[in-house]
């Protein structure tokens, strides 16, 4: 199988169609015709945009018939698929989280936590009047020395990139202690299996944090780097953990992950979720075809 982005989208096309939409329970009943667009193409375009890297919703309704349109030929008007776009969320979500549960890398007993901004707004009246006020709020960014208004994304992921576990907190409201706890108690599938090493920062010490993770209802081990405040030494990996800020690197620059345009809370759930899936897409199809980096989007993103 050849790695590029046609051979990418079909094959996410046939898995969305075949497997994914009626098992997990996506398909349309009731009245009404067949939709000219249906979800898996819709789904499929998403990915395709944030690959190609266009984040502007109306300059790839533009462009996208020239780049995408011999493999879907029907497109939607820009306020139409923008409010499709947000009720395709779950669909979306679902999708990366399929195709990291038939992704090997997954099979592995490690994994990599990380909490990163996104940023949704830069001045003080958006953060006043803006429709994500009380899902946004002012945090501080101790990897860039910066304070930030948005919110805050906490995920975990495989060695290789494959995102299993995410959610969003507001960053002055919850601390990455209880962004943590809050996910893996909200969101069961968020869980990783118990007996698995948890590598991430010290922003996870502490006593009572570190107990929850090694609770029986977990089992987690939590592997993380010594504070300054402690005298007891803990060897830690430090690639792994450059290799998270990678994944988060990649989340960001190639695929657009601060440059989302969202101004309501649907419509910055579904373009985070809409930028996981095309990272899980890329590292299931890139192990499909035996791509010596997993992570890559080069084959993509052109």
């Amino acid at each position: 199988m050849i790695a590029d982005l046609d051979t990418l989208l079909t094959a996410l096309y046939v898995e969305l169609t075949d497997q994914i939409i009626p098992v997990r329970g996506f398909t349309r009943s009731g009245p009404g015709g067949r939709p000219e667009v249906t979800d898996a193409e819709l789904a499929c375009l998403a990915v395709a945009q944030v690959l190609l890297r266009f984040d502007d919703e109306r300059h790839w309704l533009r462009i996208a018939p020239r780049l995408a349109g011999h493999l879907f030929p029907r497109l939607l008007g820009q306020s139409e698929c923008n409010e499709r776009l947000k009720n395709l969320a779950p669909l979306m979500e679902a999708a990366l989280r399929w195709l990291a549960d038939h992704t090997p890398g997954t099979a592995e007993l490690v994994r990599l936590m990380d909490a990163t901004p996104v940023p949704c707004g830069q001045s003080v009246t958006t953060a006043r009047r803006s429709d994500l006020c009380g899902y946004a709020g002012y945090g501080y960014c101790p990897s860039h020395s910066r304070w930030y208004w948005g919110s805050k994304l906490l995920i975990i992921c495989t060695c290789d990139g494959t995102v299993t576990g995410f959610g969003l907190a507001n960053p002055k409201l919850h601390g990455e202690r209880k962004a943590t706890r809050q996910i893996l108690e909200g969101q069961p599938a968020n869980r990783p299996a118990p007996g698995t090493a948890v590598v991430t920062g010290k922003g996870l010490a502490g006593e009572e944090t570190e107990q929850y993770i090694a609770s029986d209802e977990l089992g987690l081990t939590l592997i993380r780097p010594a504070r300054k405040d402690e005298q007891t030494p803990r060897p830690f990996p430090n690639w792994l953990r450059q290799r998270v800020e990678a994944i988060t690197w990649t989340l960001k620059n190639q695929l657009g992950l601060e440059r989302h345009r969202s101004r309501v809370p649907a419509g910055l759930w579904a373009r985070i979720v809409q930028r996981l899936l095309a990272l899980n897409a890329c590292i299931w199809h890139n192990w499909i075809t035996g791509a010596p980096v997993k992570r890559s989007l080069i084959a993509y993103d052109h």
